[in-house]
């Protein structure tokens, strides 16, 4: 199974709980789609090398298109999605936006789904 793949399951299958009944000490409907919600923003190939590499350091998109060998208006789109998750946030430095995750968390996400993927796949 492929990482992009296993995001997008994860992300189904928490969407899939939000319509179940909540049982007692289960999370509350609204966190359980915001989770799903930031599982969807992070199925993608594409989105996942950009968060690892904002997991490393801030980036411009000049540096993600080189670091990610991805072209600049798909790093842009990607940089949409992942902005409009409340995933990444930019800020300018002189005429450039230097992007960053917005938490931690979002890293240890993306590594964690990439780490369990290649162990499937060994």
């Amino acid at each position: 199974m492929r990482i992009w793949q296993y995001i997008v399951d994860m992300a189904e299958l928490a969407t899939a709980v939000t319509t179940t009944a909540a049982s007692p000490g289960a999370s509350a409907p609204e966190t359980l789609e915001g989770a799903a919600e930031l599982l969807k923003a992070l199925a993608s190939r594409a989105r996942l090398a950009i968060v690892e590499q904002l997991s490393r350091a801030e980036q411009c998109v000049h540096e993600l298109v080189e670091n990610t060998g991805l072209n600049q208006p798909l790093v842009s789109q990607h940089l949409r999605v992942l902005r409009s998750a409340g995933v990444v946030t930019g800020n300018r430095r002189g005429r450039e936006i230097a992007y960053s995750l917005t938490d931690e968390h979002l890293a240890h996400i993306a590594r964690d789904a990439i780490r369990h993927s290649e162990e499937i796949h060994r």
